[in-house]
């Protein structure tokens, strides 16, 4: 890879668009819609739920990952989508995965980046 991070950001958008095109098991409801962010100057990366369901309010990130330091930091996955297993059948290398969702002392047993 010539530039690492911009193949990394080109993987991010690819897949969490392909994700947001598939309709939801169950459907989301009337007045609930995914929304997908896409920061592209600042890398962070989005797919968020908001609406309303049965009266109460919905607001949740389904995914969130950012790019920090030449890694791809997984801040949030809310599905049984394996966005881990996809990122690394795309290219991207373990050691440049962080599981940012495991508490820092619990990371070098992850097989995964650190930082």
């Amino acid at each position: 890879m010539d530039n690492p991070v911009a193949t990394y950001r080109e993987i991010i958008i690819n897949l969490l668009e392909s994700y947001a095109s598939v309709p939801s098991i169950g459907g989301a409801g009337e007045d609930l819609e995914e929304q997908l962010i896409l920061d592209t100057q600042r890398d962070h990366y989005q797919i968020l739920t908001i609406g309303w369901e049965n009266g109460k309010r919905v607001y949740y990130p389904v995914f969130h990952l950012d790019i920090r330091n030449g890694k791809i930091w997984v801040q949030e996955d809310a599905t049984d989508f394996d966005i881990v297993g996809e990122l690394e059948r795309r290219g991207v290398a373990k050691n440049d995965i962080v599981l940012a969702f495991q508490a820092p002392y619990k990371r070098p047993f992850t097989g995964y980046g650190i930082s």
